[in-house]
This record gives C-alpha cells, sequence and structure tokens, in this order.
C-alpha cells in the first residue's frame, strides 16, 4: 500500500512539472490581460529569460 501511494504521489508530481514547463497560456479573449512568455534556449546556447507581454 506504501508503494502504491508513492507511485502515485510521483506520478501526480510528475504531471504538474511537466505542465508547468509545457508554456501554454490561457487567457480570457475578451480581458487585455498580460500573459507570461516562458524562457528559452536562443542560438549560441544562450538562455532567454521570460517576459511579461
Amino acid at each position: 500500500m506504501r508503494r502504491f501511494i508513492s507511485v502515485c504521489l510521483l506520478a501526480v508530481a510528475l504531471l504538474g512539472v511537466g505542465t508547468t514547463l509545457t508554456g501554454c497560456v490561457m487567457v480570457a479573449p475578451p480581458r487585455h490581460a498580460r500573459v507570461w512568455v516562458p524562457g528559452y534556449w536562443g542560438s549560441g546556447h544562450v538562455w532567454v529569460g521570460g517576459y511579461w507581454r
């Protein structure tokens, strides 16, 4: 039972991390809201940080 709970917690954690790293941003259409653009690796192995747009 303890192993089953550990596996479930690990699966939930991996799903949560995967969801946050996808970069998907949901914004309500009628409102002009600021959205976060996630960072990415640019040319020459340079990290381009995220920013608000």
